[in-house]
């Protein structure tokens, strides 16, 4: 009998996409729950599943309506069972969605997640699809309630929309204009997460460095860094993504001035040819995006780099993608992640001349992931011998033989596979070893830890998994609070690194 059975409905949100959909889920599970709803078992069949959809990824249409379809005869099976569509594919493609899928019970937008008890309950009362898409935004998502999975990170967003135009991205006409919130609300969010036993924060944002715009102040974002320095406990702090056009010097100052700000940078490149990066309208050029590197380093010598690159830009040549290969060379990233470009209906390099053959794509991808690994694997070769503070990740690890390895983020973002040692320490504990040996994507710390520094985090955790089953698997609040599955991990879309 599963829980639907003894009275409460049951909720399943299936997240596509990047940050901001994880951030907007975990917003989602909070409404449910607060509107009586409970997580479903797993294996267990919702009778509410909701699908948060992503306009950037590559097919992303074809991914939805086929997962779509394998339930349509699971509902047919569950008459009381309702099926939610929402996220940017939602905002975007409104009501195709119940004509290609009129089994579908719910569309709404990035604009209005909170309206989606409301319109749940609504179909179920009408019998009839409930399709609502707004225009602007309704409700800052961050007033909205929270399911946190993490007691030990968590995302805070600063902003949602996006004021910049680039050709390959469709995100700006979904999420709408830059809003920003009021740095007050910002660092209140964090503070009541840090008493909850949060180390790490993560401040999100489409452009996190053009914070500020909406109330004037150009300088808001190396504001924010540094009173996020000031608040006690609160012991590391990341964010994502900067725009090149808009990182200024106060930003690396107020980096390399504030301690719990960490030695780490995402900053997206997109193409090393300046060429490639005007047909992208990307406000930027390769020697600037380079000279902020430089900077970066001069201020952080140990600060780790990552990036975003699209390889097969339509008119990009020869010439061009050897220039992307230089700025990688010059820049020695310590993960680069690589998209092969693809039509977006709705973008205007969609209409472009010179669409690169699908061939020569993947040829240039394959190349410029064989520079990137290698110059990843130098870069994590450098490591080796060095002491780190890992802050310990929730699941197993890796296995590797015999050994049971537990895993986490050192401070500079890199993962680090660890032996556990006599006593393994928990999830949002912070484990001190020694880096024994480095692959591209991650280091191995053979021996036991140096040390294991208990903390408020693994506390959290321990009471959290202490608790009964169908209640003690996240956080959730009625305030502004915000957090992610996982422990801390890099972009992987440039849809939030544009």
């Amino acid at each position: 009998m599963n829980v639907s059975e003894r009275g409460a409905r049951t909720y399943e949100v299936r997240t596509y996409g990047c940050q901001m959909n994880v951030h907007d889920s975990e917003r989602l599970c909070g409404l449910l729950e607060e509107a009586g709803y409970v997580r479903a078992a797993e294996g267990e069949t919702a009778d509410v599943v909701v699908f948060n959809t992503c306009a950037v990824r590559e097919n992303a249409d074809n991914r939805l309506y086929g997962n779509l379809g394998h339930l349509r005869p699971v509902k047919a099976r569950n008459p009381h069972m309702q099926i939610a569509v929402g996220g940017c594919l939602a905002q975007k493609d409104q009501g195709e969605i119940v004509r290609r899928a009129p089994w579908v019970d719910v569309v709404f937008g990035t604009h209005n997640i909170g309206s989606l008890p409301v319109l749940l309950e609504r179909a179920r009362v009408q019998r009839e699809a409930q399709v609502e898409i707004k225009e602007s935004l309704e409700v800052f998502p961050s007033t909205l309630p929270t399911r946190r999975e993490s007691p030990y990170a968590a995302w805070v967003s600063i902003s949602v929309g996006c004021n910049n135009t680039c050709t390959f991205c469709i995100v700006p006409s979904l999420r709408g204009k830059e809003k920003d919130r009021r740095p007050g609300d910002v660092l209140r969010e964090i503070r009541a997460l840090v008493e909850q036993g949060v180390l790490e924060v993560t401040l999100l944002g489409q452009n996190v460095n053009t914070y500020g715009v909406e109330f004037g102040d150009r300088f808001a974002f190396g504001k924010l860094l540094r009173a996020c320095g000031e608040i006690e406990g609160l012991e590391r702090v990341r964010f994502t993504s900067p725009h090149p056009a808009a990182f200024t010097d106060d930003v690396i100052a107020a980096m390399a001035e504030t301690p719990n700000v960490m030695p780490q940078l995402h900053m997206p490149l997109q193409s090393g040819s300046d060429r490639i990066l005007r047909a992208m309208r990307r406000s930027y050029r390769a020697e600037r995006f380079l000279g902020i590197i430089e900077r970066v380093r001069a201020a952080i010598p140990d600060a780790a780099i990552s990036t975003d690159i699209i390889v097969g830009f339509p008119g990009e040549t020869e010439e061009d993608f050897q220039a992307t290969l230089d700025v990688v060379r010059r820049s020695r990233f310590a993960q680069a992640f690589t998209f092969q470009y693809s039509i977006r209906p709705g973008t205007p390099a969609a209409e472009m001349d010179g669409q690169v053959p699908k061939e020569v794509v993947q040829d240039r991808y394959e190349r410029l992931v064989a520079l990137q690994e290698e110059i990843s694997w130098e870069e994590n070769r450098a490591q080796v011998g060095k002491v780190v503070e890992v802050l310990v990740a929730e699941g197993e690890g890796r296995k590797d033989d015999a050994t049971r390895r537990l895993s986490g983020r050192a401070p500079d973002n890199r993962l680090v596979h660890f032996a556990p040692g006599g006593t393994a320490p928990r999830p949002g504990d912070v484990a001190t070893v020694k880096i024994t040996y480095a692959a591209p994507h991650h280091l191995v710390a053979d021996g036991p830890p140096l040390g294991v520094r208990r903390t408020r985090a693994g506390d959290a955790w321990e009471a959290r998994n202490a608790a009964p089953a169908g209640g003690g698997r996240s956080v959730m609040l009625g305030m502004p609070t915000v957090g992610r599955p996982k422990a801390p991990s890099s972009p992987s879309s440039s849809c939030s690194a544009c």
